[in-house]
């Protein structure tokens, strides 16, 4: 048996060599969305551990930390910070998160025109004027 054969490195084992430290210098892909903790702060407010103020400021920090990092937030980011911003009254703010989860996610439009027309609008009072 001639073993002398298997001591020569071939082109097909510095191929093999050049590829496996070339794999190493490859970088991996970015995630798509900044998630921050927004998973953990949803899972608390629906455990109850947290109030919609205390979402609001978790989330307005994350959507912060995405703006600054060039990222988007990710799927339902917004229309929960809608939902909170809407639970505190301020319905301004919910309808704009909505709009903005609708306009970056166009697939929620059916969820966000529900959310939009379950919630009462502000009546003019007629005798303010008086």
């Amino acid at each position: 048996m001639n073993f002398n054969r298997c001591a020569k490195p071939g082109p097909v084992w510095l191929a093999g060599l050049s590829a496996l430290l070339l794999s190493g210098c490859v970088t991996r892909p970015q995630p798509l969305y900044h998630w921050g903790d927004f998973q953990a702060q949803q899972y608390a407010y629906f455990k109850g551990d947290k109030g919609p103020e205390d979402g609001i400021q978790a989330l307005e920090k994350i959507r912060e930390e995405a703006k600054a990092q060039g990222r988007r937030v990710p799927p339902g980011f917004q229309a929960h910070l809608g939902l909170l911003y809407g639970q505190t009254g301020r319905t301004d703010l919910f309808e704009q998160n909505l709009q903005a989860e609708n306009l970056q996610f166009p697939e929620s439009s059916a969820y966000v025109k529900f959310l939009l027309n379950k919630t009462p609008k502000p009546q003019s009072n007629p005798d303010a004027s008086k």
